[in-house]
């Protein structure tokens, strides 16, 4: 029988010692076509095939979060594997001493099973990526690993999120479960720099991906927080350099469907544990009840005439300077009751654009923002409590900025007034109306799509709407559709 011999090289990679032709075989069952590759310069230059490859047949590397799918490859192709040394830990921790973990940090409000779950994982497999939607409290979950690694090992611990407005919202969300956030947190982005002699760290991923590798030589835990959305290449860079880090645990509440992400993300952090669904936490009435309205736009046939066989790009800059779809959601979201968000992807050739013919329209006294990349941090804090506060405010709010993260749970409405298919982006957005308040056990979505069809062919955005759909289904969301003629 063939034999490979695996070796633990650190808390990132393993070595598979394997005879040439199963390392070849090894090569190209972990290589894996990036997602969109024929659109890069690289590939269009022709330095790069458009292929991730997660294992080296040179060196025998692999990440140490993929070893569950070389056994799984080895058992099928009847190869024996050989552990050198114990390459993914497994020690089982007891309900009881879970619940004396608890209560020992003193934590000032009661973790839900789910939670509790999700740190029992946490606690037993040492590495692990914790699916667990939206609002489903995932900052709780990173409170309670953070108290434990901090009793288990000498070092420091590091958390990172990928916007600065969740910096601050962790640091607060901490503040709140009762601990000394003053002298025990660091925060890193632009204004704040590393202190010390603080134990945690709280920074976004692009203030790390730079720093020397000696930076994270004194990190013995690390926590992603919304991993899904730490660009590939550089979580990479940040986690192949936490050599010495034997607790990783990434948490997330989506995934993309490609493959090439989540095999990155598991070799990183480690094997994937749902802990529960959206669906789930709305039956329990942990979450507001969700409603989706999808509203198919049809356009004028001369304006379908003029995107015709036009690329993507140019059909959303076409959709998003429409004059009469733009005073559509305009008195769309003028006319919602509550708090709205009104997501858009374009800034200058959209965002604006709905931001002035909302604010020219509405009541002097209703409260209207405006939120994109250049907005700071501590003005999106501010609107977010503002909002939190008021029953008629309307946010609107690029994708990047307000569709992942931001806790507000005095929100009713969520526009989508440009098209995405991206599940994250969809799932992540939709969370944001999830999150129930003091008058508040309910929130609507409205999906704007855009019917262009002209001599049967159909429109991208129209199949990107399609796509939602789908995830709609899966996710088992109610929903209810209604055709709009824009030829007005």
């Amino acid at each position: 029988m063939a034999e490979i011999l695996v070796d633990k090289v650190d808390d990132v990679y393993l070595r598979v010692d394997a005879d040439a032709d199963i390392r070849r075989e090894l090569s190209q069952y972990f290589s894996f076509e990036v997602p969109g590759y024929k659109f890069t310069p690289q590939f269009r230059n022709r330095v790069w095939d458009g292929k991730i490859r997660l294992y080296s047949y040179a060196t025998g590397r692999l990440y140490v979060g993929l070893f569950p799918y070389l056994k799984h490859w080895c058992s099928e192709k009847g190869i024996k594997v050989t552990e050198l040394n114990e390459i993914l830990t497994h020690r089982p921790v007891s309900a009881v001493a879970i619940q004396e973990l608890i209560e020992e940090y003193g934590i000032s409000i009661k973790p839900r099973d789910y939670q509790l779950e999700a740190f029992k994982f946490a606690l037993e497999n040492e590495r692990g990526l914790i699916l667990s939607p939206t609002a489903s409290g995932k900052s709780l979950i990173a409170y309670m690993l953070t108290r434990h690694y901090l009793n288990s090992i000498n070092n420091k611990v590091l958390i990172i999120v990928p916007t600065t407005s969740l910096v601050e919202q962790l640091y607060k969300d901490f503040k709140d479960y009762g601990y000394d956030v003053e002298n025990n947190i660091s925060r890193k982005y632009h204004g704040y720099d590393i202190e010390d002699d603080k134990r945690i760290v709280i920074s976004t991923w692009q203030s790390l991906y730079k720093l020397p590798k000696s930076f994270f030589n004194g990190f013995g835990a690390v926590i992603g927080d919304e991993a899904h959305l730490f660009k590939a290449v550089s979580l990479t860079k940040i986690m192949t350099k936490l050599t010495d880090c034997k607790y990783r645990i990434g948490m997330t509440g989506t995934l993309d469907d490609s493959k090439t992400h989540k095999l990155v993300l598991q070799g990183l952090f480690g094997h994937v544990n749902k802990v529960v669904s959206t669906k789930e936490l709305i039956d329990r009435k942990q979450l507001s009840n969700l409603k989706i309205v999808a509203l198919i736009l049809k356009h004028k046939e001369e304006d379908a005439r003029k995107v015709y066989g036009v690329k993507y790009h140019e059909e959303l800059e076409f959709i998003a300077q429409n004059t009469a779809r733009n005073k559509y959601i305009r008195n769309l979201t003028l006319g919602l009751n509550g708090n709205t968000l009104c997501l858009f992807q374009l800034v200058e050739k959209h965002g604006e654009i709905l931001y002035n013919l909302i604010k020219e329209k509405a009541d002097p006294n209703r409260k209207i923002f405006f939120v994109y990349g250049g907005t700071e941090t501590d003005d999106r804090e501010k609107i977010r409590a503002i909002t939190e506060k008021s029953d008629n405010a309307i946010i609107v709010a690029s994708f990047g900025t307000f569709s992942t993260g931001i806790n507000i749970r005095n929100l009713h409405n969520i526009v989508f007034s440009s098209p995405s298919k991206s599940p994250i982006r969809i799932l992540q957005s939709i969370g944001r109306g999830l999150r129930k308040g003091d008058n508040k056990d309910s929130a609507t979505l409205y999906d704007i799509a855009d019917d262009l069809k002209f001599k049967d062919k159909e429109n991208f955005t129209l199949n990107h709407f399609r796509e939602r759909i789908n995830i709609y289904n899966r996710e088992d969301f109610p929903y209810e559709i209604h055709n709009i003629s824009l030829d007005k």
